[in-house]
């Protein structure tokens, strides 16, 4: 099985993982990822911190961004054909639904001071224990990532995280998991 078919069946085993837990289960997990994301010193001494708006089957990251962003420049990706660009985040009020995928985005100018990043929570389907990241399958995040010299953190359910998983010159590693 080459590296694009064993990706694509880990992401239907995680897919058919995630289905086993509501909705309600994954927020309330998500709480405790979130928390261990603010302890982290990165994080503390961090200014400008990308996240990511979650979708449903993500660590629910609403709540985290919303508090931050009171503290924090909290910048978001914006999909954009078959790249992201960054946006800042203001307020719910500010933001409407993205074309791809509907998951809501600000609106606004395009953020493009990323050297001002110094700390990114970055989703993935699955996450192995050296930091290893493997998305969608669209690429968006390691198109992005490479050219960022920001502490990058995978954010994950636990059972996300898995010993290796398969990767190629394209993925970006992190720097660490919260799982």
């Amino acid at each position: 099985m080459d590296i694009h078919q064993q990706k694509k069946e880990l992401r239907r085993k995680i897919k058919a993982i995630k289905k086993e837990y509501s909705y309600s289960q994954k927020r309330e997990m998500s709480i405790s990822l979130c928390t261990n994301i603010e302890n982290l010193k990165a994080f503390q001494n961090s200014s400008t911190v990308m996240a990511y708006w979650s979708m449903e089957d993500e660590v629910s990251t609403h709540d985290f961004v919303k508090k931050w962003s009171k503290k924090k420049r909290i910048i978001l990706p914006v999909v954009n054909g078959d790249k992201l660009l960054l946006k800042e985040f203001h307020s719910i009020s500010e933001m409407k639904d993205g074309e791809q995928f509907a998951i809501p985005e600000p609106i606004g100018e395009i953020f493009t001071e990323t050297e001002k990043i110094d700390f990114i929570i970055v989703p993935g389907v699955a996450f192995d224990v050296n930091g290893n990241r493997m998305g969608r399958g669209k690429a968006y995040y390691d198109k992005l990532l490479v050219s960022l010299k920001a502490y990058k953190l995978g954010l994950c359910f636990p059972f996300q995280i898995l010993e290796n998983i398969p990767i190629d010159e394209y993925d970006v590693q992190m720097d660490a998991v919260i799982c």
